[in-house]
């Protein structure tokens, strides 16, 4: 059995012609990052204090505003991997405490910048060795650093999906400027949000 999307094992397991093979990405990796998170600022920017403490249908004991911290946090987390060394499960609930009091929207919209900031910085460092490092991760299993960024990528844009169907049928309000379809070109995600 293979639990998780854990692309190395599933590319063996199923005798699929494929490989991972990252290199030369950082660059679409950063764009496609900063095209993300800012689309989750901007999302963020329009909802009010309220909207953003209102429960989520398919996770009752989420808010949107977790579902957006969420969103922010695990890129954060594949992006530091290379500093410590895993992105566990136990690494996510000590960013969920840390990230406690990211309550407010302009706390919000800052912490996202600061990690959009950080990523695209890291990937234009040309640091190889962080890049290659492999990390285990609650997500895709024992891989590096710049794959793990990658599922992560599709995870958060998947996340991304949800919370705009979130402000659209429950807020009942449009979304302003969302992300394109060209700003997600690439970038897997499913097709159904839940």
């Amino acid at each position: 059995m293979i639990i998780g999307y854990y692309p190395k094992k599933l590319i063996s397991a199923l005798h699929l012609q494929a490989e991972v093979n990252l290199a030369g990405k950082t660059v679409w990796l950063a764009t496609k990052y900063a095209k993300m998170l800012n689309a989750v600022i901007r999302a963020t920017e329009q909802v009010s204090a309220e909207q953003l403490q209102q429960r989520l249908p398919w996770r009752e004991h989420w808010s949107l505003r977790d579902l957006i911290i969420h969103i922010v946090s695990f890129p954060e987390l594949a992006w530091k991997s290379h500093r410590h060394g895993s992105m566990s499960t136990e690494d996510m609930r000590a960013s969920d405490k840390r990230l406690q009091d990211v309550q407010s929207c302009n706390a919000i919209t800052a912490y996202a910048a600061e990690v959009r900031d950080g990523i695209v910085a890291f990937l234009g460092s040309a640091d190889t060795v962080a890049f290659d490092r492999v990390v285990p991760a609650h997500y895709g299993g024992e891989v590096t650093v710049l794959e793990l960024l990658n599922l992560i990528l599709s995870h958060s844009t998947h996340h991304l999906k949800q919370a705009y169907w979130f402000i659209e049928h429950e807020l009942g309000e449009a979304v302003h400027d969302p992300i394109t379809d060209a700003d997600l070109d690439g970038i897997v995600t499913p097709a159904a949000l839940f």
